[in-house]
């Protein structure tokens, strides 16, 4: 069947066979996406109007949290309709949206979080060159770099998938538009897509997370030279902080894209989905901020104006 002859859209079924599921889900994922909202916009205000926060790390991380809240918004009010009642539709062009959305993304963030890592190596293993080497107009190219490879990534992937010949029942084993979850929807051969997608994770998953490790291996040898218990235990709490954040983006990803066809990706695909859309974008901010003394004093700062004005 061409797509042509499809419907209007698409039909998602998410966890339409556990409707008590769907109602947990639910509440769960509307008190994250409120904190979600709460907790990237407060980093991004911090570092618009607090001085003491305009440092390389502190712009890679507010750029995080708008691609976080980017990606949430795209795909957590759809999830919301889709476990609240029995209208489980998209259309195809909210359906297109969301694709495009999270192919583009994804690794934007995976990208941000190599720089990231970058920005901590150099922090600690040439502190007194960090100003020289991590200027302005650097950060600001590997930024750009980061969303375009996220462009790149959608350009090759998206069209691609929209032209699989979908099955004509045009349901969807997923509460959102993902490539895994398209791929399962069609009914012709999908080998080349297949292979497109596992590439591409292994390169956009595998290689970053190799490149943050060898960083992190510097660091680690760099940290057992610092003579200062106190500046060890600065460098440890915010190099832990980003590495929990790797661990728990990387994992999740990697286990629903790089065999989407495999017996666990669809079994347990839609639960790393819901890990990944909701449960991640809320646990950045809160690492990052509880774990993280310059972005609590600058939260107090900000109370502090706010309470004498």
């Amino acid at each position: 069947m061409t797509n042509e002859s499809f419907p209007v859209g698409f039909i998602l079924l998410g966890f339409s066979e556990w409707p008590q599921l769907e109602m947990f889900l639910f509440w769960i994922a509307i008190i994250f996406y409120t904190m979600i909202i709460l907790g990237n916009l407060t980093i991004i205000l911090l570092f618009c109007i607090d001085p003491h926060l305009y440092t390389p790390m502190y712009f890679f991380l507010s750029n995080l949290s708008f691609v976080e809240l980017c990606f949430t918004t795209t795909s957590v009010p759809q999830m919301l309709s889709n476990f609240w009642g029995p209208d489980k539709t998209i259309t195809y062009a909210g359906c297109v949206i969301q694709l495009f959305v999270f192919l583009c993304l994804g690794p934007t963030e995976g990208v941000l979080l190599v720089v990231m890592a970058f920005d901590r190596y150099v922090a600690v293993c040439h502190p007194l060159r960090y100003t020289i080497i991590m200027h302005p107009l650097l950060c600001q190219k590997l930024v750009i770099m980061a969303w375009l490879s996220g462009l790149v990534e959608t350009l090759i992937q998206c069209p691609t998938t929209l032209l699989l010949p979908f099955c004509a029942h045009h349901r969807v084993d997923d509460f959102l538009c993902e490539v895994p979850a398209l791929i399962l929807l069609a009914c012709g051969d999908t080998y080349y897509n297949e292979w497109l997608m596992t590439i591409s994770a292994v390169i956009l998953t595998i290689i970053p997370v190799g490149l943050i490790l060898t960083s992190y291996g510097y660091i680690a040898q760099a940290i057992r030279k610092i003579k200062s218990e106190e500046g060890r235990q600065k460098a440890i709490a915010t190099c832990s902080s980003h590495l929990l954040v790797v661990f728990m983006f990387y994992g999740t990803v990697a286990m629903a894209y790089i065999d989407p066809k495999g017996n666990f990706a669809s079994k347990y695909g839609k639960f790393f989905t819901f890990f990944y859309s909701v449960v991640t974008p809320l646990l950045n901010p809160l690492i990052y901020t509880l774990r993280n003394k310059e972005i609590k004093d600058a939260l107090q700062r900000l109370l502090r104006k706010e309470i004498s004005i």
